[in-house]
């Protein structure tokens, strides 16, 4: 086993298992942690090159233990949702501010040169202002989106106070492969995924006339790997996304022809915090890492439905 380059944390869940892949297909030696609140070990399945660790990173002792000898962190363990939020304001907060703090003191003391991390577009929150840009007002509606943005203020802040080098992605509603379908706060492309395929009805919570720039995981993957290394980026913090927006309904007409679905869809009450409208100006990232989204809302819920069918979903 190589030595390990990089740490990912989060790894045995969606967005961090794609990372650990992608460097383990690259032949970097990578180093895994998770705590699994809501990772699955299914997920560190064929990730048999990566070293792990089981453990919180709230806990001082197990973050010094993961950052020992790394270069680079990709930072993608919370607790990613608005409702559980919402429900749990206390736990979301230890997730993503508490393990983000713990975790940059041992960045700095171990020497680790840069850590990237999982941002939110939660930050924007509700402003009516479309497309969402980083010089914006953060607004933060949710508890999660105040923890993501709390995390995202203590990377600058280590940057400008201690050097270390840091930067900040606002993630906007990815989804593909190994995303969870199964818990009432998986994201809804999985949601609406595993229900079509089984041939149940999809619930959306609102009028379906709200909009989301949905990215597939391959795009955030590629961004974290261009962040890693991009030169003059440290301190920033920029959005990765498509910069193209998709309405709940129009997702379930293109999810009919992928799932041959044909029954109904049910509306309920729109969800406390949600916000109505989601775009990403991705105009920084293409200037600072070269990002380029490479596969489009389309493709990318083709590739998902057919992972998911694989499955037996």
């Amino acid at each position: 086993m190589a030595l390990a380059k990089y740490l990912v944390t989060g790894a045995a869940g969606f967005i961090g298992r794609s990372i650990a892949a992608a460097l383990l297909e690259r032949g970097a030696g990578v180093r895994g942690v998770d705590n699994f609140a809501t990772g699955k070990r299914s997920n560190l399945t064929g990730l048999d090159g990566m070293e792990f660790v089981e453990g919180d990173l709230a806990d001082a002792s197990v973050a010094s233990r993961v950052c020992a000898g790394v270069e680079v962190i990709f930072h993608e363990a919370a607790l990613p949702s608005v409702p559980r939020s919402v429900v749990d304001p206390v736990a979301s907060n230890r997730a993503c501010v508490e393990a983000t703090l713990q975790l940059l003191v041992a960045a700095r003391e171990a020497g680790v040169r840069r850590v990237v991390y999982a941002g939110s577009s939660s930050a924007y929150g509700d402003t009516p202002t479309l497309p969402k840009h980083e010089e914006m007002l953060p607004n933060p509606i949710s508890p999660y989106a105040v923890a993501k943005l709390a995390g995202e203020n203590y990377m600058r802040s280590f940057t400008r106070v201690y050097g270390l080098e840091t930067v900040a992605l606002r993630y906007f509603n990815v989804f593909g492969p190994y995303q969870d379908p199964t818990s009432q706060y998986s994201g809804v492309l999985a949601v609406f995924c595993r229900r079509m395929l089984a041939g149940e009805a999809p619930t959306i919570h609102g009028d379906g006339e709200q909009s989301r720039d949905f990215t597939f995981i391959q795009n955030t993957v590629e961004g974290n790997l261009l962040a890693a290394e991009a030169a003059t980026v440290s301190g920033r913090v920029m959005n990765l996304a498509t910069g193209e927006r998709i309405t709940l309904n129009r997702v379930v007409e293109l999810l009919r022809e992928l799932t041959g679905y044909d029954g109904p869809v049910n509306y309920g009450e729109p969800r406390a915090g949600d916000i109505r409208h989601s775009l990403a100006d991705i105009s920084l990232a293409k200037e600072l890492l070269g990002y380029r989204p490479s596969v489009d809302f389309r493709e990318g819920l083709r590739r998902t439905v057919e992972w998911y069918r694989r499955l037996g979903c």
